[in-house]
């Protein structure tokens, strides 16, 4: 070997020094579209053991790196190029952000030298991320980089979790160090990580005594939890917590799960008599916004007193409970049940406010089964969605991760779908985002490959991202996308007569898409397959052939156009 080769193989370039450090910090899978500056990275950290998940659009990949992370606890990466494809990106990265979940976006940049003259792509990307990102970090020189990469990595998951931003000048990804400096780079870095920054902060004794103080002196208690606590994990403390004490519970959208939606102390088909009675709320993992009428009357009482337990200091300051317990969701429910356990109360299938919410929600179920049980066909929302769920039970354990995104379609999907094991219903989340239906399927069918990925979506959801249906193919992956078709954006053409008017009056409206469009026909072109349903036979039919496949498909579901409503904010009527 001449001495020209053995200085080319023990030197490294930024790619693949960003990719040693990554696969040092654990990451195991990564998402993205490739091109110039990073299309080396993204092979070299596939060479290290880095599964990379290729998309065709950064926002689609951007929302399946942020429920990567919500899944597995662990940052989600995005590998993105630089300017458009950061942009892009941002999607993703706010959406982590807003829901609290730790992902990673990695941008290539512009030569560094070049900058402000107008190079390819340029953007001052720190600049841009800001507004959704907790913390960034820009390698300006190769020795920089296990420093920054760690950094963006450890910032993620502390606290409260969220998004973060790695910034790699195209000049960097192409300087070149020896491997020797390199590794000895990486433990150096690896050393000085900041251990204090993911440490989870010490709730004082005295305060969970007084939210058992709290608990224990209620006449209407209620629990309720939020994807903060399926992300800690929380489910068998709050298991415990319920079983022990009696006391009802009531997970937001995104807790379903936690504890089974069949469990007896459900309160779920009860939900405006829970809110509106409880004297006393412990808030687990779960932010006093939108999704909880803020907290205040006219939906809760003015007297209600919260215990609000959040990872988040600021969180609590903001909201003003009676009792804030800064704190891991699962250290906290575990201390309180504890602190329970040791002078034990329990409420009793016969004490008033157990009683009045299990008539009410019996009520309120008993009603809805009527409806379900009627077969209307042509379809509504409310028949197809019972199938659907009734073919999600029959398969068990394990059971599958439902992606619900849409208007109508997740509006009854989430008062129909019953979740029954954690972290297993994915939807549009605190932002209210639409376009997450088919990153959201890939980061589950990579996170979760033992489950099956079942999605409910509407065809205006299903859109954004419908082109994804082509990865679920290249891959394999064991993803049912499920379309409720009513040909638009809450069921075509609502408009009044009085509202057509004006020179376009003839076009079609805004909410009106081309009626009885084929998108079972868009995965067959890639080679999965493609079901074209409109009774509940046919449904049922299609179900069982593509659960029982574990292949990617898409199921067209053809839904009468005026069964749909518009849809906002979260309307309860229970």
């Amino acid at each position: 070997m001449s001495d020209s080769d053995h200085q080319t193989l023990s030197t490294v370039d930024g790619n693949t020094f960003v990719a040693m450090c990554l696969a040092r910090a654990g990451v195991d899978r990564m998402f993205g579209v490739v091109g110039i500056p990073v299309t080396s990275l993204a092979n070299r950290s596939v060479g290290l053991g880095i599964r990379f998940i290729a998309f065709h659009n950064e926002q689609s990949a951007g929302y399946a790196a942020s429920a990567y992370g919500y899944l597995t606890g662990r940052p989600g990466i995005l590998l993105t190029v630089s300017g458009p494809g950061c942009v892009h990106g941002l999607a993703g990265l706010s959406n982590a952000t807003v829901n609290t979940w730790p992902m990673v976006l990695i941008s290539g940049s512009s030569d560094q030298k070049e900058m402000g003259r107008g190079d390819f792509q340029e953007l001052d990307q720190i600049e841009a991320v800001k507004p959704f990102s907790k913390y960034s970090a820009k390698a300006t020189d190769i020795t920089k980089i296990p420093s920054c990469v760690f950094s963006v990595l450890d910032w993620a998951i502390s606290g409260r979790p969220g998004g973060c931003y790695l910034d790699l000048p195209t000049d960097v990804l192409h300087q070149t160090i020896s491997d020797t400096e390199a590794h000895k780079l990486i433990d150096d870095a690896e050393s000085c990580r900041n251990k204090e920054l993911i440490a989870k902060p010490i709730v004082q004794h005295s305060e969970i005594e007084k939210a058992a103080a709290l608990l224990r002196k209620a006449e209407r208690p209620l629990i309720v939890f939020g994807k903060g606590a399926a992300f800690s994990r929380a489910e068998n403390a709050l298991k415990n917590l319920v079983e022990r004490t009696g006391i009802p519970f009531l997970p937001t959208p995104m807790g379903k799960g936690l504890l089974p939606d069949n469990h007896e102390l459900a309160a779920t088909a009860a939900r405006s008599l829970a809110i509106g009675k409880c004297d006393v709320a412990l808030i687990v993992g779960a932010r006093l916004n939108w999704l909880l009428h803020f907290g205040e009357p006219p939906k809760w009482s003015k007297d209600v007193k919260f215990i609000l337990v959040d990872v988040d200091k600021e969180e609590i300051e903001l909201r003003k409970p009676c009792l804030g317990l800064v704190g891991d969701a699962t250290k906290v429910v575990e201390m309180i049940h504890k602190e329970i356990k040791d002078d034990p109360f329990c409420l009793g299938k016969s004490h008033p406010w157990v009683e009045a919410l299990s008539k009410k929600s019996k009520e309120n179920v008993s009603k809805m089964e009527a409806q379900l049980a009627k077969d209307v066909v042509p379809f509504n929302f409310m028949t197809p969605m019972r199938i659907i769920r009734d073919a999600i039970l029959q398969l068990g354990s394990p059971a599958p991760i439902v992606v619900s995104e849409g208007a109508n379609t997740m509006d009854v999907g989430r008062s129909v779908l019953v979740q029954t094991e954690p972290r297993t219903r994915l939807d549009a989340g605190t932002w209210g985002t639409m376009g997450v239906g088919l990153g959201y399927c890939i980061a589950a069918a990579v996170a979760s490959p033992e489950r099956l990925v079942v999605a409910v979506e509407g065809d205006s959801g299903f859109g954004f991202s419908a082109m994804e249906v082509e990865t679920l193919v290249r891959y394999q992956l064991p993803v049912v996308v499920i379309v409720f078709n009513n040909g638009g954006v809450y069921g075509g053409d609502r408009r009044n007569p009085e509202e057509i008017t004006g020179p376009y009056k003839e076009d079609p409206a805004p909410t009106s898409f081309v009626p009885g469009a084929s998108y079972h026909l868009l995965i067959e072109a890639f080679g999965g397959k493609g079901y074209l349903v409109g009774t509940p036979d046919e449904l049922k039919s299609a179900l069982t052939e593509s659960f029982s496949a574990r292949k990617p498909a898409v199921i067209n579901v053809t839904i009468d156009p005026y069964a749909g409503a518009e849809s906002g904010r979260m309307q309860h009527k229970n």
